[in-house]
């Protein structure tokens, strides 16, 4: 495929949020490896995802990296403006992920009811995995926060939406010192914590799980640069963790294989941000702005 108009011909710009320094050197591979096949593509890095969602709004770039909940922000945020945002790919690892609530072993609690008048340590307030959507689904199950429970809330980075996972080890660390009954963080890093040490061995035992949710997706507007999207899709899903060149930046990213997009997902995030009104204010401001 070769651009067929001038515009086509300028890069086509990704945007990302630096939750951590191998950001840079993912996003490095990934230019290689599209500007290799014939694509102009560079990148921008942002602080927060919110900063990011303001940029694509802005038509500052064309596609964006999004967290599930930067996914949500644009999608409301476009629709308002009379657009649509599309999800065109995503990771096979993002795909029908849960969260897990954590207990102490042997501390008597057998039951989420067991919870009522406790301390139950969260991650980020912006932490999909780890407050938000745990936080819902104890709501849904009769448990609402600062009224039937504590929340005791580890602010790591606001902004990455729970991309850096200081804050969920921060409240297992909690937990297994006593000061919080419960814990919520994403299952798969309940088993990464149990690998490096964080979390020994018997210490602990998965009280509940929230239902199954996705996380990051490549967010694009309709219709902008739409050849050259398609193409950057079509080489992400065109890449093989059987070739040599592609599999370390596969690694890096956290995948196998790339797949389409999907929106079903975002079900349980999406009940979790209409019960506590955590994009409301952000969305209208952007509306305002950008209209």
């Amino acid at each position: 495929m070769t651009p067929s108009s001038p515009d086509d011909s300028s890069p086509l710009i990704l945007g990302a949020v630096a939750y951590d320094p191998k950001v840079v050197t993912i996003w490095d591979g990934f230019q290689h490896y599209f500007r290799s096949r014939g694509l102009a593509f560079d990148y921008v890095l942002y602080s927060s995802y919110e900063r990011q969602v303001e940029a694509h709004l802005r038509g500052h770039l064309h596609v964006a990296w999004n967290s599930p909940l930067a996914w949500l922000q644009t999608e409301q945020a476009a629709q308002r403006l009379g657009r649509r945002a599309e999800a065109i790919c995503m990771r096979d690892t993002d795909r029908d992920l849960r969260s897990v609530i954590l207990v102490r072993s042997g501390d008597g609690i057998e039951s989420v009811d067991g919870l009522r008048h406790r301390i139950v340590a969260v991650g980020a307030r912006d932490s999909p995995q780890a407050t938000l959507i745990p936080l819902n689904d104890l709501a849904d199950r009769g448990l609402t926060a600062d009224r039937d429970f504590q929340v005791k809330a580890f602010d790591v980075l606001v902004g990455k939406h729970g991309d850096h996972i200081g804050g969920e080890r921060d409240a297992v660390r909690a937990l297994l010192r006593g000061e919080a009954d419960a814990a919520c963080i994403l299952d798969a890093n309940h088993l990464a914590f149990a690998r490096e040490g964080t979390i020994p061995g018997a210490s602990t035992r998965v009280l509940a799980q929230t239902p199954a949710f996705d996380h990051c997706n490549f967010t694009v507007l309709e219709g902008d640069r739409a050849e050259q999207v398609g193409w950057f899709r079509d080489l992400l899903m065109g890449m093989s963790y059987g070739d040599a060149e592609v599999r370390p930046l596969l690694d890096l990213e956290g995948l196998k294989q790339w797949l389409p997009g999907r929106v079903s997902g975002y079900l349980p995030l999406s009940a979790a941000v209409a019960r506590f009104g955590t994009i409301d204010t952000f969305v209208t401001r952007l509306q305002s702005e950008c209209a």
